[in-house]
């Protein structure tokens, strides 16, 4: 029987932890964790990003997180990756897809809405 999303979304989720966006402010303000923004550019430009966020849409991500891929880019050296997108469909499927990269660390914060319903700073592009 085929895989369906649903079930890759329930996989992502179970094996992806959902942060608060209270847990997601404190790491942002230790400086201890990359966050990777998953929208496409045009939702970036309608509502902003989180300040520092990597804005890389989910179709580029193994490019640019891939240790061995000459386009990786460097910040995905910190300890910890928080991914986020519109509602978390996207952050908890890449999440995933960093695991099986080797990323030990990483976050599903959900949605930007989480982050900006906490009070979180938004950047505007």
């Amino acid at each position: 029987m085929p895989t369906t999303v649903k079930d890759m979304l329930a996989a992502a989720n179970a094996a992806v932890p959902r942060i608060s966006a209270q847990d997601a402010k404190a790491l942002h303000a230790k400086g201890e964790a990359v966050f990777i923004d998953l929208r496409e550019p045009a939702e970036l430009a309608a509502s902003g990003t989180v300040p520092g966020a990597l804005p890389i849409p989910r179709g580029l991500l193994e490019f640019r997180a891939d240790p061995d891929s000459p386009d990786r880019n460097p910040a995905f050296q910190k300890p910890v990756v928080v991914t986020y997108c519109a509602s978390g469909g996207r952050a908890a499927l890449a999440g995933k897809l960093l695991q099986e990269l080797g990323y030990k660390d990483v976050r599903n914060l959900g949605g930007f809405k989480d982050w900006v319903e906490a009070g979180g700073e938004v950047q505007k592009g």
